[in-house]
């Protein structure tokens, strides 16, 4: 909460920051650990914000906030249950966590923060940079994907005095929205991973997703670091747009940090070539999937332009553990199951199926809408449909989106079966799953196919029980 001679988040730093936000106060002075919005994660020490969503109301649960533990209470009108805690009444609380998460930042000048953007990847490699980083700081890092107007204010507030740097996500739906974060988080450095039509729907272009995704190397001072993918032709222009000195990663011949001569292990992970700075390393990676070569030539050039010893980079890079949203298991009768239920989009559509491809036996996938792509819609179903059928073995498809992917791959002479219902997926899939099959279950989080995993495990192990039931 503090150092020696370092800023405190106590009631009177919170009223002080709102200043002319503040419209009233209520209780006693406290000391606050972090923020939330969340009355289920409270604990002793929390600053409760009762935000208003589009299904409940932040006011209704800042008692049992309380009760929790919160010590304080960043409100828009007066709650009764809440006199135990350090009140703070204002118009907007949104905007209340904005300012105070700013005026926070601000009393940290020793703080280096390095923000990550990119339609796929980020909270990855905001991951793996983190633990790079590690090997010669004092790191703070959130592991959930806060990376908008009000997760990142959380963020900001969990940061402490003695933290030396600060792995932050930025993220967007259109213009504007990066530059008003980084109003708040004041980078030093910067990644672009990569430009893809995520959430085309409603930034209405693919150059407009760039442009909003350039906003983040463009607030970087000339002192910082913007860390481009050469091998995006959307990312590696960018360079003329920002004050910062430029280093570039990936896979091609001119990336300053280079991959090269990659080989996969499968789900134990992969080996690589890395050139750097006229060197070279071989480097091993204990993470499924080379699609994630990206991700750590990134961290790697996040760390090297930090002074991080190329030695200590290396090390790092080898024990990496972090969590993946794409899990890898084992289901009943040897079936490896890749679980990527999150979300979906063609770029992470592609790098589940470059996993797949890697992993030995018969490769089957149940594959689902990718929502919100916008005028690409069509077209990016219509690729994934084409790449399934050339390379899987069987392919199930599930959604009306969904439903188009199978369609193409059937086209094409591949066998492609739809799911209508979405409750006889498990029964279906647990059926036509033989044993050293390697499995791809993935769609838009809208799909919900999480559900469908958890039936299938049922499924499958008591078909294994059932098979070992029957043996003579």
């Amino acid at each position: 909460m503090t150092s020696s001679g370092g800023p405190v988040l106590n009631s009177a730093f919170v009223a002080g920051a709102l200043a002319r936000l503040l419209r009233g106060r209520g209780g006693t002075d406290r000391t606050f650990g972090r923020a939330i919005i969340d009355s289920r994660e409270a604990r002793p020490g929390d600053l409760f914000v009762a935000l208003a969503g589009e299904r409940t109301d932040g006011h209704d649960h800042a008692a049992a906030a309380v009760a929790a533990g919160a010590t304080g209470c960043l409100l828009g009108r007066i709650v009764e249950g809440t006199e135990g805690a350090s009140r703070f009444y204002v118009d907007d609380p949104l905007l209340a966590l904005q300012t105070l998460a700013a005026a926070w930042r601000q009393t940290l000048p020793n703080l280096e923060v390095l923000g990550v953007t990119g339609n796929t990847g980020k909270t990855t490699t905001k991951l793996i940079a983190a633990q790079l980083l590690e090997a010669k700081y004092a790191v703070q890092v959130n592991p959930l994907n806060y990376n908008n107007e009000i997760s990142v204010p959380l963020c900001l507030l969990e940061l402490r005095p003695e933290t030396e740097r600060a792995v932050i996500e930025h993220g967007m739906y259109t213009t504007g929205e990066i530059a008003l974060l980084t109003e708040w988080t004041r980078p030093r450095s910067g990644i672009v991973l990569n430009v893809g039509p995520v959430h085309l729907e409603r930034a209405g272009s693919i150059e407009t997703i760039a442009r909003a995704k350039r906003e983040l190397i463009e607030a970087l001072p000339a002192s910082g670091h913007a860390l481009l993918n050469a091998d995006d032709p959307l990312v590696a222009p960018m360079a003329a747009h920002t004050a910062a000195t430029v280093t570039t990663f990936g896979t091609a011949n001119d990336a300053q940090v280079r991959g090269r001569d990659v080989e996969s292990s499968g789900a134990k992970g992969f080996a690589f070539t890395l050139e750097i700075d006229g060197e070279q390393r071989q480097l091993r990676v204990p993470l499924p999937g080379t699609h994630l070569l990206s991700n750590v030539l990134a961290s790697i050039a996040a760390a090297h332009v930090d002074d991080v010893p190329l030695d200590a980079i290396a090390a790092a890079v080898g024990r990496l553990s972090i969590p993946l949203r794409l899990s890898v298991s084992t289901l009943g009768d040897g079936v490896t199951l890749l679980d990527d239920t999150y979300n979906a989009n063609p770029a992470s559509m592609n790098a589940a199926l470059d996993l797949l491809a890697e992993l030995p036996g018969r490769h089957v996938a149940l594959l689902g809408d990718m929502r919100e792509l916008g005028s690409e819609e069509d077209r990016a179903h219509q690729l994934i449909g084409e790449r399934a059928g050339a390379e899987l073995d069987l392919l199930f498809t599930i959604g009306d989106l969904g439903q188009r992917i199978g369609e193409v791959a059937a086209a094409g002479g591949a066998e492609a079966r739809h799911i209508e219902n979405k409750t006889d997926a498990a029964s279906v899939l647990a059926e036509q799953l033989q044993p050293g099959d390697a499995f791809l279950i993935k769609a838009s989080n809208a799909l919900h196919l999480e559900t469908v995993v958890a039936e299938l495990k049922t499924a499958m192990s008591k078909h294994t029980e059932d098979s070992a039931g029957e043996r003579p």
